[in-house]
């Protein structure tokens, strides 16, 4: 039997054992700031998946939807910085949203801190049947010599798609004009039924569409071509020089010590090293890309400078 004095030293060192010790045996909450099965939430049930192994620790996926993401981040920015709430996001609310909203409630640099990059991803210009056949530079000829029919769709106002449409008019010398959607999903669904006859958002949402000869991807914007759409040319060989894409970031609250930090993103590195992994997120039209924390602050600190002017110059503004 365990006698007063046994019990009060177990009491004592249980007292002072390392807070560290203690959060981890804590669940993980990686928080998504928009619906279940979207590819930011299928690549964090991923993310959850792996990192639950190498962390020896329970990680789940909190799906918090609203305000495309502000949600997610307002909750993060008053959580504990212990490492066990974290939020995986799009960037467009990191380096996007500061240039809209004036009162975002956030510091998207100072009250966040980067954790790790898990991939990145670009955008598809797609055309519908409303758009004649041939490749982008025939159908922005249409469109400038059809001014009232010059209008492309994205998946919602203030979004890196919408913003990306009009990078594409800008650098092609067309005016088009701007439909805002509430999603990718009812934007595709007008664009096969030739309501609109262009779409600018992430392959993932005319991918299958594409595949099916409903719509035709004529261009990605990213840097380089889509693994998943091979014969499909970047915008700047199609003729436009222009180029835009985004990537997901893990974020924890600001002031999180450099060890967690560390662990939590080693994690994220083995998990973005899993061939599974690796071939569902290419599958998702995105690329599998870790990066860790200074890489991600430093390409959040340009994107958020890169979009600038052309945000300020659209004169849009959030309501």
């Amino acid at each position: 039997m365990i006698n007063r004095r046994q019990a009060m030293a177990l009491g004592a060192a249980t007292l002072a054992a390392p807070a560290a010790s203690w959060a981890q045996e804590r669940t993980v909450r990686i928080i998504v700031g928009f619906p279940p099965g979207g590819s930011v939430d299928v690549v964090a049930r991923m993310l959850a998946d792996k990192m639950r192994v190498s962390l020896q620790q329970s990680v789940i996926v909190d799906n918090k939807p609203g305000a495309g993401g502000r949600l997610a981040l307002s909750e993060l920015k008053r959580s504990a910085p212990d490492g066990n709430t974290l939020v995986l996001s799009p960037s467009g609310a990191l380096v996007i949203h500061p240039w809209l909203y004036e009162n975002l409630g956030y510091d998207t640099v100072k009250d966040f801190t980067p954790i790790a990059q898990a991939s990145t991803f670009d955008f598809a210009i797609t055309a519908g049947p409303a758009a004649p056949a041939g490749d982008l530079k025939a159908v922005l000829a249409w469109m400038k010599a059809n001014p009232t029919k010059a209008n492309f769709a994205s998946s919602g106002a203030g979004t890196v798609p919408h913003f990306a449409g009009l990078l594409l008019s800008q650098a092609a010398g067309v005016p088009m004009t701007h439909v805002a959607y509430r999603g990718g999903a009812p934007a595709a669904q007008d664009l096969i039924a030739g309501q609109i006859p262009l779409m600018v958002d992430t392959a993932s949402e005319t991918i299958e569409h594409h595949k099916a000869g409903k719509v035709r991807i004529l261009a990605v914007t990213g840097q380089q071509r889509n693994r998943s759409l091979p014969d499909v040319p970047t915008a700047k060989e199609a003729g436009v020089d222009f180029t835009a894409d985004a990537f997901f970031g893990l974020y924890g609250p600001a002031h999180m010590s450099s060890e967690t930090v560390q662990r939590l993103s080693r994690a994220v590195a083995d998990a973005m090293k899993q061939p599974d992994v690796v071939e569902r997120v290419y599958a998702l039209g995105l690329v599998p890309a870790y990066a860790g924390p200074a890489d991600l602050a430093a390409t959040q600190a340009a994107q958020l400078a890169r979009w600038e002017a052309p945000i300020k110059s659209s004169g849009f503004k959030a309501e």
